[in-house]
């Protein structure tokens, strides 16, 4: 399999979550991607940490957003970043995390998380008018497809990841 880079930023460009994946494939939904139980990763450049669990991770090809399908013991079942539309270059993906989250607890949950940082990233880093509203309707379809496990969150990421045990 083929080692790739995941990069997160915020707008403006200072480095956010980044760690190593392996490429999966694609299919209708985008491109899958493993993170395996042992990755170390960083937040900005804050020290590393090692993550637990595994996930499965899907960008897809046209969309604000990216997605995270947590296998136990993580207590989400699926975390979903509005990003910007992810960008292929060089063995690496990039985006920048517009800070809404929208998740799936394991026990049927749905969340939309970090508001709070929304509101105060929209003064500190100057989002501009269209990348706030673009962020607040992705959230909103993300609600709506999240919660009623539509397309890729229906479990699309089964057969993905049947092939990563």
């Amino acid at each position: 399999m083929t080692d790739v880079r995941i990069v997160f930023r915020k707008y403006g460009g200072a480095l956010h979550w980044n760690h190593p994946a392996r490429l999966l494939g694609e299919d209708e939904h985008g491109v899958w991607t493993e993170i395996p139980a042992g990755t170390v990763a960083r937040k900005g450049e804050d020290p590393p940490i090692t993550w637990e669990s595994s996930a499965i991770m899907l960008f897809p090809r046209n969309a604000w957003w990216t997605a995270s399908f947590n296998s136990p013991p993580n207590r989400s079942e699926i975390y979903v970043d509005v990003t910007t539309v992810p960008e292929w270059r060089d063995g690496e993906v990039t985006m920048l995390d517009l800070d809404l989250d929208v998740i799936r607890m394991r026990d049927g949950r749905l969340i939309l998380d970090d508001q709070d940082e929304f509101a105060e990233h929209q003064v500190t880093l100057s989002y501009p008018p269209a990348l706030i509203a673009q962020a607040e309707a992705t959230a909103q379809w993300l609600l709506d497809a999240v919660g009623n496990r539509k397309g890729p969150f229906g479990g699309a990421h089964l057969d993905w990841l049947s092939t990563t045990i």
